[in-house]
């Protein structure tokens, strides 16, 4: 297939830009950042409670769940068994609209017990689940 206007049948070289080289190192680049990405989310040694962030408003009573050094949960400063928080948390969100829960853990607590209590607090059907944390300047 010619391009342009030839005059006289003259058979002349064409300049043309090849992209099938391009596309198919693109192609090669995208499979190797697809296949690599996952790999690189490794594990870092970081110090969670501490936090620069701006302090979240609410409009209704704030639930917050604590786990303090001993082990010990609390709902809102009353202890609660953990076994029975996912109930609890229900009934306290039974009418509320927005279902939103902040969790406060003591920095010494093993961060598998966290997570077994957030586990339990995402069963209570909870939307929004916030992390207190302290700023680095306190202390």
């Amino acid at each position: 297939m010619e391009f342009g206007n030839r005059e006289n049948g003259d058979r002349g070289t064409m300049s043309q830009i090849n992209v099938t080289p391009l596309v198919d190192v693109m192609l090669v680049l995208l499979v190797i950042f697809m296949v690599t990405a996952p790999m690189m989310q490794q594990g870092v040694e970081v110090n969670l409670p501490k936090a620069e962030a701006k302090a979240l408003t609410a409009k209704e009573e704030t639930l917050v769940v604590s786990i303090e050094k001993s082990g010990r949960t609390t709902v809102n400063a009353s202890e609660i068994p953990a076994d029975q928080l996912t109930d609890k948390l229900n009934s306290l969100l039974a009418g509320r609209a927005k279902r939103e829960v902040f969790l406060k853990a003591d920095s010494s607590v093993p961060y598998g017990e966290v997570v077994k209590v957030m586990a339990q607090i995402k069963g209570a059907g909870v939307e929004r689940l916030g992390m207190v944390t302290e700023s680095p300047q306190r202390r």
